[in-house]
């Protein structure tokens, strides 16, 4: 086991990360940009380097400046948490290359899955269902791109290759409409992610976004920890995560499932990793991986009782995954909603001083948040500053929990999105179950304030 691990990220999962370092005693090196001097995890750090000033280019983003500070506090691995350098495989070739142990997969993976169009062939080899579209890289010539429109079906989605976090993508509904927007795809893809390549796929009418965790180890071995529905999504970033789907039949949940955990093991995947899946009509359709642990973890520990941070780590050490696919049982229900620093309605950031924080408790209740009272937010960075997350026997149990969470939360000084989760958990229709990845749209279009 690691003795010392140096954690290249901020906010709540820095702080989720270190407290899974305590708990395997190991020494935790934080690094912080000149922003965060403040933060709870860099207060409460066994060591802290600062690696630059607030922009996250000059400093989250900043290789030389992390590998240093790894150097520098005698780290032995890395562990990049989501978003800035997680994915990045020039960034997990440099960190393994300098003697330090990536947590997370191999750079080949992450190259692998990273680009969607190298993705979405790795799966279809793999036996993983994936959405009718291009075989591959849309070509240049007009002609060729209306043919597999036509063959595909209208409406079609145009998506970046080296896309991501709802970036890089245009519906298409008419022939005369396809060549600009192809066009248009590309000039964004090559601004936005350094790559023009785009490709073609059937466009859904009304999916849910589920999803898959998997964890595997060096040896070979991989499971799957059950399912998230995270449908509830606003411009593709998601607001409300659960644990499992409602709705969605165990034995289609399992046969997905098991297809993933044989894709892991086709491409010698290590760590944890999500497959993403559009679903609808009772099929599953492979969208993307992400090749990193989820902001929405925590409701899949909840339901299975599996730590995945300390389990990433583990397996980074090269220990094999304690547990089989068999020994897995889901159990109740989980929800999570993400609290933003944000008006509730209007989206508009909220940074600044926050002069009450009062976090929920009780039964079920788990608050993943690195802020405090006093504590001011950034303007530099994303704007979500913690999760709730609750457990109950039954979605319903969750749904009251999570109710009571909310009611109890008091954040002043701030505009955050809790009265957004209060009126959502009072929604009928969240309340069934099972709504397709339009419906918060459409729900804010009919409640504009």
């Amino acid at each position: 086991m690691f003795k010392k691990i140096l954690v290249a990220n901020r906010g709540e999962i820095a702080l989720r990360i270190q407290r899974a370092c305590r708990e395997l005693g190991i020494q935790a090196v934080m690094v912080y940009s000149e922003a965060d001097k403040d933060a709870k995890y860099v207060r409460l750090a066994d060591e802290a380097v600062c690696i630059g000033p607030p922009p996250s280019g000059q400093s989250y983003l900043n290789m030389p400046a992390i590998i240093s500070a790894a150097e520098v506090t005698d780290a032995e691995a890395i562990h990049p948490g989501y978003g800035f350098l997680s994915e990045n495989a020039d960034f997990a070739e440099r960190v393994e290359k300098s003697g330090f142990q990536f947590i997370g997969p191999t750079p080949e993976s992450i190259r692998i899955m990273g680009d969607k169009v190298s993705a979405k062939q790795a799966m279809i080899k793999a036996g993983v269902p994936c959405v009718p579209g291009s075989e591959g890289e849309l070509p240049d010539d007009p002609a060729a791109i209306r043919r597999i429109a036509k063959a595909i079906g209208y409406p079609v989605i145009i998506k970046a290759a080296g896309g991501g976090g709802g970036r890089g993508m245009r519906v298409v509904h008419t022939e005369a409409a396809l060549v600009g927007a192809v066009q248009m795809t590309k000039a964004e893809a090559a601004a936005a992610f350094n790559n023009p390549a785009v490709y073609m796929e059937k466009y859904l009418q009304n999916p849910r976004h589920i999803e898959i965790q998997v964890l595997a180890d060096k040896h070979r071995n991989a499971v799957y920890l059950g399912e998230r529905d995270c449908s509830m999504q606003r411009r593709h970033q998601k607001v409300i995560e659960e644990a499992p789907a409602p709705g969605i039949p165990r034995r289609l949940i399992e046969r997905i499932g098991e297809r993933c955990v044989t894709a892991c093991k086709k491409i010698g995947y290590r760590g944890a990793g999500t497959f993403e899946f559009l679903y609808e009509n009772g099929e599953f359709y492979f969208i993307e991986m992400n090749t990193r642990v989820q902001v929405e973890h925590p409701v899949t520990e909840w339901i299975t009782g599996i730590d995945i941070v300390r389990t990433q780590i583990m397996v980074a050490a090269g220990e094999k995954l304690p547990f089989t696919q068999r020994q897995i049982q889901l159990k109740g229900h989980a929800i999570e909603c993400r609290v933003n620093a944000e008006d509730p309605f209007k989206f508009t950031p909220s940074p600044g001083r926050i002069t009450t924080w009062h976090a929920p408790g009780g039964p079920g209740v788990r608050v993943d948040s690195h802020v405090y009272n006093n504590y001011f937010v950034p303007p530099n960075y994303d704007s979500m500053i913690g999760k709730i997350v609750v457990y109950g026997d039954t979605r319903e149990q969750a749904i009251a929990r999570m109710r009571t969470a909310l009611a109890e939360t008091v954040i002043e000084g701030i505009s955050s999105n809790i009265a957004l989760h209060r009126e959502l958990m009072v929604d009928a229709k969240f309340i069934e179950g099972g709504t397709n990845i339009h419906y918060l749209e459409k729900w804010l279009s009919e409640h504009k304030r």
